[in-house]
Formats: structure tokens, sequence, C-alpha cells
């Protein structure tokens, strides 16, 4: 039987306006619940009922680790800066690492990702193919100094963090871990209520060349993601780009003057068609210090991501740098370029035989420049940032947007961590080979908040059951009689021998009070005990999800609220729906 919790004793200070720095809901809500405190930029205090909120996001986590043969394990928060040197991330990570000496002098850092450290754990402990594959994880701290920290737990420094790491001995056996680490990623946004998608993403600072981030859709997520009909979703900034640049067909190449414009938008508008007519132009000089200039349709843009893959260490030239190199800001084309420039393009742009460009003078552009006659082009890429309206790479129909929030994400590392830190296994034939890894990580506070940024409305939270800091709030109208308040003790204590988690708020305060506080801390389900209705013989029940409020007798409380406890405790996300045939 779980014991009655109190409001009266409870440490939960709600607040009645929205804090000024907080922009999204999640944010806003869980500081009015009294669910977080804010103490520095990207730094929070959880209180006792984010604590249990967060608590259960994370046994929920375990419990699908633990399900899938994965065995938990804790590595220290503070790593030493001699595994990230093996790895070469020291110098690669950039100022998002934290990096710190202690009384020695000995160089460590605040672990933002512990790939390094547990390549450290097993390499001298695995050291034959019979004891692989083994996969361990932990729930952790992670710090990252965000340059501009916001938006709560979904950018903050410090978070917490569930991530896991295989380790095999063939392909086939990461992939094998691969797909049992995808499912148990998607069971946890089930069981956390989230509506989401599985997407094609871009592995980061993390590294390996296969990754899957999980995404909880959301009017005001951080990323911008793109899905079809057919199921297929990307990561905007990582997934194919199919799109369908026009031509502005012309009888030879001409040079025109434009006075003023600079601008794809302003060339367009000067020429009088579209802007996938025009090609876009952009410099920059690669980690060697040769100078590239891509060419995009002009109606997309250059994918920063894809352009390093193309030309790894790119950087955009400064306008000085520019002019150094003869190349006007807003006029540039394939056309006269320097000799030295290598000239990269968009796959899309292949079957375009005439375009409209830049005449590398200010205040010119050509029309009619030919491929192949007028310039040429060095290589061929998939340089552009995706969006709505391109081709889905699946199916080739239409592609739609929206936007998310990465609650999740899984990689097949490869061997860039073992390889580098000398990590091997003695394979079945003899030979030293280098582990094979994985990486799964689950933002276990973020998860938290994309709940609350999917269900809430304009009072505050609708958590679901399953992570609700309580699963029923008993609220009597008033407190300290004969009446009310020992019915109200007794609900609550039935209640809780169904196996609920039931809080009572036995607080005397105004039956406003207690309902603003109830809606807005998100309690799934309010059973409201008043003098009127107990007169007949009734209370009321209101769930929070959908705001419906319904009577139920008094007397068979119990028997109604029963299946849908026995509804919770076998895993529902929303048990009490039943109770309004929903």
């Amino acid at each position: 039987m779980n014991t009655v919790m109190r409001m009266s004793r409870m440490y939960a200070p709600t607040l009645r306006e929205d804090p000024s720095d907080a922009e999204l809901a999640s944010h806003r809500l869980l500081l009015r619940a009294g669910m977080m405190r804010k103490n520095a930029a990207g730094l929070y205090t959880f209180l006792p009922l984010g604590m249990r909120v967060l608590n259960k996001v994370e046994a929920i986590v375990n419990g699908e680790m633990d399900a899938i043969g994965s065995e938990q394990i804790l590595m220290p928060f503070v790593q030493p800066a001699d595994l990230w040197h093996e790895s070469g991330r020291w110098d690669d990570y950039g100022p998002e690492l934290a990096r710190l000496k202690d009384r020695h002098g000995v160089e460590y850092c605040l672990g933002p990702t512990h790939e390094e450290l547990i390549t450290s754990v097993v390499r001298n402990e695995l050291r034959s193919y019979k004891q692989l594959p083994v996969c361990l994880y932990q729930t952790q701290v992670k710090f990252r100094d965000e340059i501009r920290p916001r938006f709560g737990l979904m950018r903050g420094r410090e978070f917490l963090m569930k991530d896991a790491y295989s380790f095999h001995a063939t392909q086939e056996s990461l992939q094998e871990t691969y797909d049992d680490m995808s499912g148990a990623y998607g069971r946890i946004c089930d069981r956390l209520g989230l509506e989401w998608r599985p997407v094609e993403a871009d592995s980061g600072q993390i590294g390996g060349k296969v990754t899957t981030e999980f995404m909880a859709l959301a009017e005001y997520g951080e990323a911008e993601i793109v899905h079809c009909e057919c199921g297929y979703a990307a990561d905007a900034e990582a997934g194919e780009c199919i799109c369908a640049p026009s031509m502005n067909e012309c009888e030879s190449m001409q040079k025109i003057s434009t006075p003023g414009v600079h601008t794809i938008e302003e060339l367009a508008t000067f020429l009088n068609i579209p802007e996938s007519a025009c090609m876009k132009a952009l410099s920059g000089k690669d980690a060697e210090g040769r100078l590239i200039v891509f060419f995009v349709p002009g109606d997309h843009e250059l994918n920063d991501i894809k352009a390093n893959r193309e030309a790894p260490g790119f950087e955009l030239l400064t306008d000085e740098e520019m002019e150094s190199y003869g190349l006007p800001k807003g006029s540039m084309g394939p056309v006269g370029l320097p000799d030295i420039a290598f000239v990269m393009a968009d796959r899309s742009l292949k079957d375009i035989p005439q375009w409209t460009v830049g005449a590398n003078e200010d205040g010119y552009h050509l029309v009619g420049a030919r491929l192949g006659v007028d310039f040429k082009v060095d290589a061929w890429a998939d340089l552009c940032t995706v969006k709505p309206g391109d081709a889905c790479p699946k199916c080739g129909k239409t592609l739609m947007g929206a936007r998310g929030i990465e609650v999740s994400q899984v990689f097949q590392l490869g061997t860039k961590y073992s390889e580098s830190m000398g990590a091997t296994f003695m394979d079945e034939d003899g030979t030293e080979k280098p582990f094979i890894m994985g990486c799964y990580g689950v933002g276990v506070s973020r998860s938290m908040a994309s709940v609350v940024e999917q269900r809430h409305d304009d009072a505050g939270i609708m958590w679901p059951a399953t992570v609700a800091p309580a699963h029923v709030c008993v609220i009597p109208l008033t407190v300290g009689d004969d009446l009310v308040q020992p019915a109200a003790e007794e609900i609550a204590a039935a209640l809780a021998e169904l196996g609920l988690e039931v809080v009572i708020d036995d607080r005397n305060e105004r039956a406003g009070v207690k309902f603003a506080d109830a809606d807005l801390i998100g309690w799934p389900l309010q059973v409201v005990v008043g003098k009127r209705g107990l007169a007949d013989g009734k209370v009321e029940l209101k769930l929070r999800k959908t705001g419906v409020k319904r009577d139920a007798e008094r007397a068979s409380i119990v028997e109604v609220i029963a299946p849908a406890a026995e509804d919770l405790l076998a895993g529902a996300v929303d048990p009490f729906d039943r109770l309004f045939d929903l």
C-alpha cells in the first residue's frame, strides 16, 4: 500500500506569475509548478515534485535497458584529460568541453559524454571474442558549456543523461544491438506518452556514420525535421536533399547590369524569375587552405554539415578575404573565378545546362551561363539543407515539415575510439582486432521537459500517469471539519490501497487556490470532495488531460477507479481515460 502524501507537508512552492526569462512552456511550467529552480544560466535544482518525475523517467529508461540485457554501471563525472588526448578529442571538441586542473596541475574535464572513459574501462578487461558482445549503461550528469544556454532543460549546461556503450566482434553483432536499442528507445517514448518519430541524423562530435535520432514533435522544438507519409523522416540538417531547381533559358550567355542587387531574392525580383532559377554562391577555405566555391539552388541553403563532409574544416571567407581573391560579395559566379578555386555544386544543378549567376563584378550578373562551355564544375555532391516541398528520397512524394525535440539518439561508432585508444580483443582466428562499438543516449531531464512541451495547456501541465508526481489528487474543499476532510482522508487511503500514488490537498486554502495548483502541477486525476456533493452521496472526478468532469458515487469510488488502477499497473500511459469513456 502506498502512503498518502500531504500537500501541507510538501515542499512544492508554486508560482502565480510566469518567470520573465522562461520562453518555452516546459521551462515556464516546471518553474511555476514548483518542480525546479534556476541557480545560474543553464543550471537547475530539481525540487521534490520534479525529482519524483525525473526518477520515474529514469526508471522507465533503466527498465528498458535491463530488458534488452544491458548492464548498469556508474562512471565518474570528472574525466582525465589523458583519455581525451588519446582519442584526439581534447582539442577537437571545442569550448563546450569544460576543462580544469587539480592541485597538482593534472588536467581533467567535466564529462559531456563518456566514450573515452568507457573504452578505457573495458580495454584491459575484455580480451577475447568469447566475452563479446557486452553492453554497459549508466545514468549520469553531463556538462556542456553551451555558449547560450536557454529554454530551461532543453539546452542547459548540466543535464541528466542515460548513456550506453556496446562492444562487438562483428558488424552483424553491432547491428543486432543497434536494432534492440532502437526498439527500446521507441518503447521509452511510448511509455512517456510522447508523439515521436525516428529520424535520420548527423553524428556530430560523437562520431560514426550510422545514427538515428528519436524526436518528440513539438511546435517550438529546436530541430527542423522533414517527413513523408511513407514513414521516412530526417533531421533537416542531416537529411538527403532532392530539390528541383528551374532554369531561365537564354540563347546565349548575357551580362546584365543589376545595380543594387546583392541577394537571391533581389535578383529573382529584378529578373522576374523564381529564386529556384538563380544559383547561390558561397566561398570559403577548407582545413588545407584550399579556396572552394560552392553553388546551390537559390531557393535552398548550403548545409554546413554537408559542406564540411565534402571539404573538411570548411569556413566561409571574411569580406576582407573575398576582396583579396577578387570575389565581389553578392555578385559571385562560376565564370572567371580565380584559377586556384575548386568549384563544387549541388548535384541537382547537374541537369541545369544554363545558370543565372553573379558575373564576378559588382552590380552585374550573368544569365544563360552554359555549364561545360562557359564554366566547369569540379565536383558534385548533396550540399543543400532539405526542406518541406522537396522530394522524399525514399518514395519520391513531397516532404512535409515539423519541429522536434531530440530526446534520444543511437550511434554506430565503428572503431573510431577503439583504434585511437588501443582497445583490442583476440578474435577467433588469433588476431588482435579493435572493438566495433555502439553508443546510445537518452536525455532523461530533456525527456521530462519534452513531455511538458507536448502535454500542457494555459492552466499547467498534463502529466501522463506513467511519470506524474502522483496519480490522484484528492481535494477536500474544507479542512478541519467533521464531514468533508474525514471523507477525503478515507477516499485517499482507499485509493492508495489500490496501488495508486495519492496526494491529498489538506492545506487550509481557498478552493480556487487548490484547483489552480492541481491543474498547474498536473495530477492526472482529481477527486473533489465537498459538502454539497456529499449531501447527495457523490464526489466529483476531473480528468486533467481534458478538463472533463463527472460525478461518482461516494460509496463505490473504489470500484469505479479500480479498473483504471489495474490498467496503470499494467503500464497504461493514460489509464484514467476509461473513467470518462475516452
